[in-house]
């Protein structure tokens, strides 16, 4: 499967990939913002009851995948990890597991970009089944989410690195 970049020149297509990884204007990618972190700093919570980076990522390869279902039409239930939204670490939390969320994060991408370049300009304000809102803004908003996420996962990072001292 052929993956779609920002060289493709489709404004929303670049708009996703910007958010996610690579060079970006605005700071850190979320792709970026993981970049080096042990499933031991991974799982690490500011607070109590506060979600930690694995479930953030966990969280973003969710909606990624709830765009990509809604804009084919698939049923719901086929992410990889039970549940919806937010997601319950497994115990034991080690590195193959922090692996394989953020592999699944990149699938998840990867199908985002290639659905995100199949909608024809002339389908942006068309609602797809089971959306309130219309395509553009389906798709401007995961690429939203990545760079709001993006801001907590630095965020928790320096709380995390304030913790050390």
């Amino acid at each position: 499967m052929a993956q779609s970049t920002r060289q493709d020149h489709n404004p929303i297509v670049a708009l996703i990939d910007e958010g996610y990884r690579g060079k970006a204007w605005h700071g850190t990618t979320l792709k970026g913002s993981l970049r080096g972190l042990t499933a031991r700093e991974a799982a690490w919570r500011p607070a109590a009851r506060r979600h930690c980076i694995a479930e953030i990522a966990a969280h973003c390869a969710y909606w990624k995948y709830t765009v990509v279902r809604r804009f084919r039409g698939d049923k719901r239930g086929s992410f990889p990890l039970k549940g919806s939204n937010w997601f319950r670490l497994p115990e034991p939390f080690d590195e193959p597991v922090w692996c394989e969320i953020r592999a699944l994060l990149d699938a998840q991408h990867a199908l985002l970009l290639q659905v995100a370049a199949e909608v024809r300009p002339a389908e942006w304000h068309v609602a797809p089944a089971g959306s309130k809102v219309s395509n553009l803004k389906l798709l401007h908003g995961i690429a939203l989410h990545d760079v709001y996420h993006t801001g907590q996962v630095q965020t928790i990072k320096a709380l995390m690195r304030e913790a050390r001292r």
